[in-house]
This record gives C-alpha cells, structure tokens and sequence, in this order.
C-alpha cells in the first residue's frame, strides 16, 4: 500500500510565521515513504529552501485547492472564510468543536463537501492526553507579552506592535530589560499544565523571584471562583484547557469594586476561548493581535487602568523553536496516518469530528 501524501498549506493569518511541519520533520516523513509537498510561503519561518533541501515538492502559494484528492492537507490555523464545500482530509485547529463563533459554518462546509477535519486539538492518545500541542510556547509567549504590557502600562504607555523572536533567550532577555527591578507579582492558572509550565518558566528566567510567582491548579481552583486573589496581583495568566462551564474567576464588577487599591493591572488569556459561552474571563469579548496587543478593560475613570492580552496564537512569537518542538512530538501520529481505521489517534479524532459534524449539519439545516 502507498504510504499518504502530505500537502503543508500556507498560514493566511496575519503574522503567523509557524508551521505544522519543521524541514527536519518532513525529511522524516520522505524517508519513510511519504510524499510532502510544500507550499511557498515568505511568510514561514522557514525558507523554502529549507524544504526543498529536505526532499519535499514546493508548489505554488495557497494552491491546496487544487491538490489532488488523495493529498491530505495540513495546516495550523483557520482556513480564510468561505462557504465553499471542503473535500480534502485536513489536519489543523479547527477551533470549532466547542460551539464557537461560526462553527457550525465551518462544519458545514466538510458535510457539504465530503471532506474530514482531524482537529489537533483532538488528536489524543489512550490516556486522552494530546499528541501535540504548543501548550508550552503559548504559555512561555503569553507570560512574556504579559510582562511586556505590565512595564509599558507601568509608565503610562500602551504596548505597541510586537514582532517575532529569533529565539526564546531573546525575548527572555527583552522580558527580563523591560521588567528592570520592579517587584512584579503574577499568578498562573493552570501552572502544572505544559502551556501554566511554559507561563513560569518564563517568569523564572526572567529573573522573577520564585516567592513572587503563585502557581494555581485545580486543587486552588476547586472552590470555584470568582477569586478576589487574583485582584493581588500584577500580572494574572489564564493558561486552563476549559471543557465544561465553570464559574468565572474574576468579573468586571469585582474589578470595579475593588477601587484604586486594586494591584491587577494585566490579564493575560492565554487559553483564549473568548467566544466560547463559558469564558470564565467575562471581561472582554475580542481577540487581540499582534499589532494591537492588548484591550482595556472598562472599570471607570477613577480606578486604575487594567488590560487583556487575549492573542490566539502565542507561539508564533518564537515561531522556530515553538514549530519544531510541535512537529517532532506530532511526527510519530503522522508516520502512523496510514492506518487511520485502526491507529487511536487517527479513529478518535474522526469520531469526534462525525459528532460534530452532525450537531452543524442540524443546526445548519442541511439534514
């Protein structure tokens, strides 16, 4: 039997410089008989060289359109908006399975056109933990962003654009000259996670002393929130995988009512589920980028200013490193995509997908 093409797509999102699939872990896949091709992409932190060197097949930019049907298309972002039938097999993070904003559009389209999402997200093993994940380089990146707004915020400024890093040492090392000596307090939600592990480390090789780091889990958590320990700090990191409604860890009314002895200046979402109906950060309602890195909260003229940092795709400010990691822990999954009727991965993550397919389907009107 013919072993599966690969067709790694380009990302559209705006400054997502992050891939699937590393050169190193597409050569992998060519020598064990796969066929990648590659898209052009300027945008990538790799060069296509890079690729090319590595044995794949470039083709033109956002051409998977026209790949052939057998080709299974992979990719880590949203596809751009459209209505149009979907009747590939795609990998990426469909961000679609928790009723978020236009998921069942979204669904539609594979239902419409034939084709499968194996979602990321979903591509578990026998233990239900995930495969892959860029849970470490999102919470690593958000904690340092988090930083960056806390020391702009600190002189009265708003933090501007933010660029990508060559390495994690560098942003460390913005992080750690920006902070200066200023005795910054953080707490991190979720810390024993890999994206609450990648949040500390941050913080810790940033030079934050360890007393002035709080790390939460679910037994601080149990009780349920809202959480007037959150209003003592500086920096707050939401780095929790939500799977069901819980009650919110701080509200709006909390932060107003704390008044101007409130230290919480800056919320850093990192988990983002900001258009899930059971955000447990009910205090803003967009998303923010990479050019406007962060949104004020209204708590009233007279109290201090507080601000989210809510960027949904963190990792892609240390886009190499965050790439390889990500595509070395998926690479084993994806040499064992040939056997997608018997491998776990593979099967639990289709059944999953059938579900919600379905669910959009009814919603949608199409059955």
């Amino acid at each position: 039997m013919s072993k599966p093409i690969f067709w790694l797509r380009c990302e559209t999102k705006e400054l997502e410089r992050r891939a699937a699939l590393a050169p190193i872990a597409a050569k992998r896949l060519i020598e064990a008989g796969f066929t990648v091709f590659v898209e052009r992409d300027e945008q990538r932190t790799f060069d296509d060289s890079e690729y090319e060197a590595a044995g794949c097949t470039l083709v033109d930019h956002n051409s998977w359109r026209a790949a052939p049907s057998s080709a299974t298309i992979i990719g880590l972002k949203e596809l751009q908006e459209s209505t149009e039938p979907l009747a590939h097999k795609h990998i990426y993070f469909g961000h679609c399975y928790k009723k978020q904003a236009g998921w069942s559009s979204i669904l539609s389209r594979f239902h419409r056109g034939g084709g499968t999402l194996y979602d990321i997200e979903f591509l578990t093993d026998t233990t239900g933990r995930r495969v892959a994940a860029f849970g470490f380089h999102a919470g690593f990146a958000g904690a340092a962003v988090g930083a960056l707004a806390f020391a702009k915020q600190s002189e009265g400024e708003k933090l501007g654009r933010l660029n990508a890093f060559e390495t994690e040492a560098a942003m460390v090392k913005t992080v750690e000259e920006a902070l200066g000596k200023q005795n910054v307090k953080v707490l991190v939600i979720g810390a024993l996670g890999r994206c609450g592990s990648g949040a500390v480390e941050l913080f810790q090789r940033a030079g934050v002393p360890d007393d002035n780091i709080i790390k939460w889990d679910m037994a601080e958590t149990a009780k349920g929130g809202p959480f007037s320990e959150i209003l003592d700090v500086d920096i707050f990191v939401n780095c929790i995988y939500l799977s069901s409604q819980i009650p919110p860890f701080i509200t709006r009314e909390q932060l107003i009512a704390a008044g101007p002895q409130r230290r919480l200046s800056i919320i850093v979402d990192v988990s983002c589920d900001t258009t899930n109906p059971f955000n447990p950060l009910p205090v803003y309602s967009i998303n923010t980028t990479f050019i406007e890195p962060t949104v004020p909260v209204d708590v009233g003229a007279s109290n201090p200013p507080i601000s989210v940092v809510s960027i949904d795709h963190l990792p892609a400010l240390v886009p190499r490193e965050a790439s390889e990691k990500f595509s070395q822990d998926l690479l084993p999954s994806l040499l064992d995509f040939a056997n997608t009727q018997t491998s776990h991965v593979w099967s639990a993550a289709e059944k999953i997908f059938r579900e919600k397919m379905q669910e959009a389907a009814v919603v949608e009107g199409l059955v």
